[in-house]
């Protein structure tokens, strides 16, 4: 009886998103997690593990049909197949629908516009721009999203195009926050949490002087904690604004 024979050199892996590299005249592919690329791109997915299916790097995922050793060493200079997987992911080209990647660039737009909201402020009011607000004028500005850059990087890209179309500044917000009884602990420990910064912070016959820098994005987080921790008591004022100089901060 005749015996299927596979080949040593093919996998078959199902449910799988490609990312594919062309290098040194071949091309180079990596099996993936769907959903996982963009995580990783974003440094919101840490374990590499938890992105590869397979840590072999490929010519052609589909058919199962492994890269050779030479071949990788030739084009990457180096065999380490883990190491590679992590330049094709970086680098590389995400193999993926029409209507995924519809999807996943306007999940991307919206990150960027909610990455900027949190950043920055209107230098007129003092205050951040709703997301739909920085949305619309990016949409305005004809911004156009690059799928191989995470959210952060873009929202610094974009920034100058906004401040062309409406006044935006870099900032974060200067708060002085006044609560006294038995809930000052409490609210203090929350309030740390989202800030940037504690800058002043005095204790006073059971009542807290509590000064901090924060982004933007978290005021109304803020203002509401304030509320309802204090029923309405405590006191919140914006003192000013610290404007942020560009080069000077990466947006974290």
């Amino acid at each position: 009886m005749a015996k299927i024979f596979t080949p040593t050199n093919q996998i078959r892996l199902t449910n799988v998103a490609i990312v594919r590299m062309k290098k040194g005249g071949k091309r180079f592919e990596i099996a993936c997690y769907r959903n996982k690329v963009v995580s990783w791109r974003n440094d919101i997915e840490k374990d590499i593990d938890e992105v590869l299916q397979t840590h072999s790097v490929f010519t052609n995922v589909s058919k199962g049909q492994v890269a050779k050793k030479e071949d990788l060493i030739k084009a990457f200079g180096k065999d380490d197949p883990t190491e590679i997987c992590k330049e094709i992911l970086a680098k590389g080209e995400l193999q993926v629908s029409d209507k995924e990647r519809n999807s996943q660039l306007e999940s991307l737009f919206k990150d960027i516009a909610t990455t900027v909201a949190d950043k920055c402020v209107n230098p007129e009011t003092k205050r951040p721009y709703p997301v739909s607000m920085i949305e619309q004028t990016m949409k305005d500005v004809h911004f156009s999203v690059k799928p191989n850059r995470n959210a952060k990087q873009q929202a610094l890209d974009v920034i100058p195009m906004l401040k062309e179309a409406i006044p935006l500044e870099r900032a974060q917000m200067r708060l002085r926050v006044v609560v006294a009884g038995k809930e000052a602990r409490k609210l203090r420990d929350k309030l740390v949490k989202l800030t940037s910064k504690v800058e002043c912070e005095d204790w006073e016959s059971g009542t807290l002087n509590f000064v901090c820098l924060i982004d933007p994005g978290h005021f109304r987080a803020i203002d509401e904690l304030v509320r309802s921790e204090t029923k309405g008591a405590g006191q919140l004022e914006l003192l000013n604004l610290k404007e942020v100089t560009e080069g000077d901060e990466l947006l974290e």
